[in-house]
């Protein structure tokens, strides 16, 4: 469908954007083909599906450059928990689900990014050919990995570090089988990626076999990094230096990498990864929930010359509330009223995470020639008004409510604040039923854990 959005505020987007009052846009098939003042483009486009976006303004899609679907199995759980959530929760409870539940729970991931005005994912998980074509279904862009080990990570929390080619390769099959599935599917709409789930958890074999399937199949790389002090003592244990060191010297550094948080990595570290061109998913709302607040210090990466990517991490797939919590979190740090600004947290989930994937030219903005990847936001909301400065509203302000439209290529995932590719209360549904099965497993196979019983619908 070519479509003309008229009378509408466009936020281009990216570091030579604009804000364009009373603007147009017109997308024909998946791709932009003209932004400009509705009384410029309104005349050339006459053919063309019209949408009057008074009182709108339209932006980029959103890219969430790291997030867990599956794991929105634990919300409003480990959040408020003193434990090692990763090892404790996150990791028995993905290998205690099985297909169906992954899938439900990565359905409602997909109902809220939608929601949320985010139009690609960036999804390392378990097990993950089992659910893909359920993400697939909900018409966003996808970059998908599983997510590789040869530790055997459900002994972590018992203060086991063990490793196992044996139980390596079944990662690895995964692996092969996501990218040889999926990889390219619905023109490029789909794409995967080669994930080592950390530096603790990867030996230089798995790293090694992890670089040999980049090569092969021509995939981008993406890790989480210096994400606790325990990955920080285990690499230093087995290797004598830091996570940043250890994937250097396993040669699992490049600018073809989006690493993960960096929450303890030192000062030599990041001079190491902005020297490789290694690129940052921030997520400072994860860690913020549960009161760490050693997130990344984002200005100080930026001050390095690293490209700074934003992401929502565990149990959350709002970006609204990243940009939110990002900003407030690095200005304390920083102790800065003004750095990071509104446009810099934009551009963090925008047009940064378009270049953490490679994909600058065709994505993160809304230009001539790059994909419809596009979020209409209802200005006309109590939050967001007055308007004065739009993009502070949206970084200080904006809410996932304020969301009317997301289109990715050039095709409706919502409009008029409807979802188009997915029953909504079937997806609600089956995630509380899955939620209650999968809980109720975890407390069969792993009695030392303690389980909660979630309630029925």
């Amino acid at each position: 469908m070519d479509v003309l959005i008229k009378n509408t505020t466009v936020v281009t987007g990216g570091v030579t954007g604009e804000i364009i009052n009373d603007g147009a846009l017109a997308v024909q098939g998946d791709t932009i083909v003209a932004v400009g003042k509705t009384s410029d483009l309104e005349s050339v486009y006459q053919t063309f599906t019209v949408i009057d976006g008074t009182g709108k303004a339209i932006l980029p899609g959103f890219i969430n450059s790291h997030t867990h679907t599956v794991l929105n199995v634990l919300r409003g759980t480990v959040e408020d928990m003193e434990v090692d959530s990763v090892y404790m929760y996150m990791t028995p409870i993905t290998f205690a689900m099985n297909d169906d539940e992954r899938s439900a729970l990565a359905a409602l991931s997909c109902a809220e990014a939608i929601r949320s005005g985010s139009t690609t994912l960036v999804d390392p998980g378990r097990f993950v050919p089992g659910y893909a074509q359920t993400m697939v279904d909900t018409g966003l862009r996808l970059y998908l990995s599983e997510t590789c080990v040869d530790a055997v990570t459900t002994k972590i929390r018992l203060g086991i570090y063990e490793y196992s080619h044996e139980w390596g390769q079944d990662f690895l099959k995964r692996a092969v089988a996501l990218a040889e599935e999926f990889h390219g599917q619905d023109n490029g709409r789909i794409q995967c990626q080669i994930a080592a789930h950390a530096p603790d958890n990867c030996s230089p074999w798995m790293l090694a076999e992890l670089n040999d399937l980049s090569q092969t199949y021509g995939l981008r790389r993406t890790t989480h990094l210096a994400q606790s002090m325990g990955e920080i003592e285990q690499v230093r244990k087995f290797a004598g230096v830091t996570p940043a060191e250890y994937l250097r010297d396993n040669d699992w550094l490049g600018d073809d990498v989006l690493a993960a948080h960096w929450s303890h990595c030192t000062e030599s570290d990041i001079e190491i990864l902005a020297e490789s061109g290694v690129h940052i998913a921030h997520c400072p709302a994860s860690g913020s929930r549960g009161g760490f607040h050693r997130a990344a210090n984002m200005l100080s990466i930026v001050d390095a010359g690293v490209n700074v990517a934003l992401g929502t991490d565990n149990m959350s797939e709002d970006m609204f509330d990243a940009m939110k919590i990002g900003i407030a979190l690095n200005r304390g740090k920083r102790g800065d009223r003004a750095r990071p600004t509104p446009g810099e947290m934009l551009d963090a989930a925008t047009i940064n995470g378009a270049k953490a994937l490679g994909r600058e030219a065709d994505l993160g903005s809304l230009k001539v020639g790059k994909h419809a990847d596009i979020v209409m936001v209802n200005l006309r909301t109590p939050n967001m008004t007055p308007v004065i400065n739009l993009l502070s509203n949206l970084v200080h302000y904006g809410q996932a409510g304020n969301v009317e439209a997301v289109m990715v290529a050039g095709r409706f995932l919502m409009q008029d604040g409807e979802l188009t590719t997915m029953n909504e209360q079937d997806v609600l549904r089956h995630a509380q039923e899955a939620t209650v099965s999968a809980w109720g497993r975890l407390s069969e196979i792993y009695p030392d854990i303690p389980a909660l019983q979630p309630p029925e619908w």
